[in-house]
Formats: C-alpha cells, structure tokens, sequence
C-alpha cells in the first residue's frame, strides 16, 4: 500500500513548495523507494494549455501529451522519473467530471455537493496514481496557500485521507515564509503561526514545517514556531535561500528530514546513496570560464516561461565545467541589423525556443540568420525550428517572402504550414500534436550524432510543421533533414551544411534533460558553443612576463 505525502503552502504563493516536494522525492528515492508525484492546481482551467505564458509560465509536457505545470518539470528533473497526466490535477478537471457524471445520471438524482461528490473524485485521482504506479510513497502538492477559497475543496479532500488511508500511512508537511523585517533586522513567525493556525481550522494538524528564510534560522525561532504550532521542534525544518535549487535535496538531508519521514511512514529503506547528487552540487559551484547563450524569445520578461530550457541548458553546461550565462534577448527587440549585432556580439551560442503568435518572429528570424552568416551554434526548439526554416528560405530563394501560413496565410512560399490533421480542428485545448513521437535520424549528421542510436522517441507540441512540398529546394541549396518521423513523412531535425552547429528540432528536447543526463542535443549544442570566440565573451587573462 502506497503511502501519502501532502504538501502544503503559506504565507505567499512561491515561496518554494515545488521545489520542496522534488527535493523530498529525491531524498526518498536516493534510500531505494520507488515515488511518484501529483500537483493539484486550484485554477478552473482544465489544464494550462491555453493559457498565456505571462500568466502561468511554462507549459510541461509529459511523454503521454498532458499540458501540465511547470512544476511536473522539477519533479522529473530531480526525480529522474516519467510522470503522465495523472500528475496533474486541476479544479477544472475536477469539476468537469463531476458535472459530466451528474448529466449522465450517475448520482441517481442526489443533490451534487463540495461534500462528498468534490472531495471523493479529487481523491479518487490520489487513489487513481497509486494503484496505477505502485510507488512506496504518493507526493501531493497542493498548490495555492492555506485560505484560498479555490483550494478548499482539494484541502477538505487531504485531511479525509487521513481517515481513508490511515492515520500510519500519511504524512502533512506544510512549507511557510519566515520574513525578514529589516527595520527590526529579525525574522518573523506570526505568518506561519496564522498559516498553521488556518490548516487547524480546517482539521489538519501539520507533521512537519519546512520554514523558509532568505536568512539563517536560529533555534529559538525553531523553539517558538514548535511551541505555537505543536509541532515537534526536530519536525521544524529551516530552509535557508541557497544558491542553486538543485542544493535543496542536500540542505533537507542535512536537517534529517528524510529519516523523519521515514521514521513516521514506518517505511522499509536502504542506505542513503546521495553521492552522485553531492558530485553534481560540487560541480555546480565550482568557479569555471563561462559560455555566454542568448536566448531569444518573446515571453524573456517572465524567465519560468523558458524554466525547462533554462535548466536544460545548466545541465549542458555543467557536463562541460563551463558557467552558464544566458543573455536574455527580447525578439521584437532585434529589427534593424546594428540592433542584432549589439545584443548578440558576445553570444557563443543562439537558442530560440517554442511559442506561438506572430509577436516577435522576425526578430527570431533575425537571430537565426546571424547564426547562420556568422557561424555561431544554434538549436532551435520547436518554432525555433520553424523560423530557421523561414529565414533559410530566404536566403535559399533570395526573397523576403517565404513564411509560415500561421503568420501569413497568403505567403508565396509556405514552407511551414499547417499540419494536416489540424485543419478541421477548432478547438485550442489539447488539439495540438502532443506527447511523445518517435523519429529516425540519418547517420553522419549532428543529430545522429549526438544522439548516437537510429530512434528516437521525443515530446512534441506543435500544430505546424515542415511543408514538404519544399524538402527538395531547400535540400539542394544546403538545409539537411536529419530527423524524421518513421514513415519519412514529418520532418523532425533540420541542420545546415558548412555549419559549425546549425540544429532545430520540431519537438522540445528540454523536457527530457536531468541534471546528471543533459540532453543530447543541449549537450553538444554547448560542446560548439564553449569554443566559439567572440569579443567580451571570454575572461580577460592575466598579464604574464
């Protein structure tokens, strides 16, 4: 029998629940037990598909084509575990089925209450993972803070489990902000005893706080935050602000929060193995030359719209013992030619990852011709791939017209389009081409190489694609397809010729990147790039006689 893990929030939304909830997964599977993961979003959306990137950052995409939050990604990052849609649980999902069961007849006419109608199909999604992965243990977060009216539904549902699974066999952790007043140049634990005091109201007495603190936490705050929440004062867990989020795993082990819970879930585990987490960590801080990266895109105001690609691009660098500097450029910002030169002269590499509109693309286009001209790596995710497509149409037709009919329907050379399957589609939901697709790379090529197999198999989401009506043109002017669907009908990789490393790729390779397994194209896309001179990108060197 699975157990349960509920996480909760206080105070401020983002205080670090996430990245909490995989910092505990990775402390419980570095003892040998099998964990899986859930988050439950309070927000009516179904799922964060059709919402703007501003608004809710990233959209992660599970290998079985669920849109999901941004922070499935941390569970599988740090985890190292696949997780599916029954990951990710929204108010909307939730009441969409109940509703749907109520249409249908299925209560029998009953009048449809929060409780027990809500509350039993929210539990119904905890039960629904545990039978499906068999993990030893179940993490829950509930996203939001204690005394969101959205989240009561999912908090009334937690404390049931209690009951449900057993008293033994569940665990609460509620996560909370300790503010720094720099009037009185102390921390404070009012808000966190208000935070308790609200989970209390509601029937849920906490196992365990994780305090968390831009400064260190003395032991009298420890003392005076157990005395007031009844909670035991080693079940009080500081969690100062570090430098990296990957040191989280460490700080909670250090704090022996890991045998706590093993201690209160009564689980049988082996020796701790964190090993290879501690290489990574001393890795990570060591001081390295580093590798300036612009990443262009149209969400750069918001860095969680890239979060995936971001990390992905740590990952590669620190394979490489180089410091990654990303160079966060604005698309719209680089229309005229001494505009992109002046954002992007100290670049070593070009990254343009996915996204959607026409905002912005021909400053991307922009950006992947001065890739291209001036030899500089390149990796284009998704549309990223699409607009090095475009702009090397341009070129390749010597016309300013080529384009994607997302952007201009009427476009004379419509060498990306719209893909077959989409056209009667009208719906935004869930419609696009989601989840994982195989692909079959061609030897000899950057791909093929990094790869270093025959098949692939990568998450896509996308509804336009590479028009094959121009795979012949663009071919014999230089554009190699070295990735494509198995029946060779989608093209999946495009790469140049005569290019150090010119690589896009219609799906998203940054979902699949671990800490301690870069992907293999962030891999040697930073392999290409770490090497690449330009001016101001390097560390001036010491004079010597």
């Amino acid at each position: 029998m699975s157990k349960y893990i509920f996480v909760t929030g206080g105070v401020v939304s983002s205080v670090g629940k996430g990245i909490a909830v995989a910092s505990i997964g990775t402390i419980l599977k570095s003892r040998g037990l099998s964990v899986s993961v859930q988050k439950l979003d309070p927000y009516l959306n179904v799922d964060p598909g059709t919402m703007s990137p501003y608004q809710h950052g990233e959209v992660f995409v599970t290998q079985d084509g669920a849109e999901t939050d941004l922070d499935l990604g941390n569970y599988e990052r740090f985890i190292d575990v696949n997780l599916t849609q029954d990951s990710n649980v929204t108010s909307g999902q939730i009441y969409s089925s109940v509703i749907s069961k109520e249409r249908r007849g299925d209560f029998l006419g009953g009048t449809i209450q929060v409780v027990p109608h809500v509350t039993n199909e929210i539990k119904s999604r905890f039960k629904k993972l545990a039978e499906k992965s068999k993990a030893d243990v179940i993490l829950i977060e509930v996203g939001g803070t204690v005394g969101d009216i959205e989240g009561l539904p999912f908090l009334e549902a937690i404390r049931q489990m209690r009951k449900d699974a057993g008293r033994d066999n569940v665990l609460y952790i509620h996560v909370t902000l300790l503010p720094y007043l720099k009037s009185s140049q102390e921390l404070k634990t009012k808000p966190t005893q208000h935070s308790v005091n609200e989970l209390r109201k509601i029937g849920i007495q906490p196992d365990v706080i994780i305090c968390r603190s831009d400064y260190p936490i003395p032991d009298s705050l420890r003392d005076k935050i157990s005395l007031f929440c009844d909670v035991e004062k080693e079940a009080v867990i500081p969690l100062p602000t570090v430098s990296t989020v990957y040191e989280v795993p460490l700080v909670l082990e250090e704090k022996k929060l890991g045998q706590l819970i093993i201690d209160r879930l009564a689980l049988d585990v082996k020796q701790t193995d964190l090993k290879e987490w501690r290489s990574l960590i001393t890795r990570l801080k060591e001081p390295h030359e580093p590798v300036n990266i612009a990443l262009v895109g149209k969400y750069v105001e918001l860095e969680d719209a890239y979060y995936s690609v971001r990390e992905s691009l740590k990952h590669a660098a620190i394979q490489h013992n180089r410091d990654l500097n990303i160079i966060w450029v604005q698309s719209e910002n680089l229309k005229k030619p001494e505009e992109v030169d002046s954002l992007l002269k100290t670049a070593q590499g070009i990254i343009v990852p996915g996204g959607f509109g026409i905002r912005g693309i021909e400053g991307m286009v922009q950006a992947a011709r001065y890739a291209r001209v001036n030899k500089i790596p390149y990796l284009g995710l998704c549309l990223g791939m699409q607009v090095m497509v475009i702009e090397f149409a341009r070129y390749a037709f010597n016309s300013d017209n080529p384009n994607s009919t997302e952007f201009d329907p009427a476009t004379e050379y419509p060498v990306i389009d719209l893909m077959s399957d989409q056209r009667a589609i009208a719906g935004m939901g869930h419609t696009m081409r989601l989840g994982n697709y195989p692909c079959k790379l061609v030897k000899g090529t950057h791909a093929g190489g990094a790869y270093g197999e025959e098949l692939i198999q990568e998450r896509h989401r996308h509804r336009y694609e590479f028009n094959n009506n121009f795979r012949q043109s663009l071919q014999g002017k230089g554009l190699v397809l070295s990735g494509l669907s198995p029946d060779g009908n989608l093209v999946e990789i495009c790469e140049v010729v005569d290019h150090p490393w010119m690589v896009a790729c219609q799906f998203h390779p940054e979902f699949g990147s671990r800490p301690n397994q870069p992907h293999p194209l962030f891999r040697d896309f930073i392999g290409a790039a770490k090497d690449i001179l330009r001016e101001g990108a390097q560390p001036e060197l010491p004079l010597t006689n």
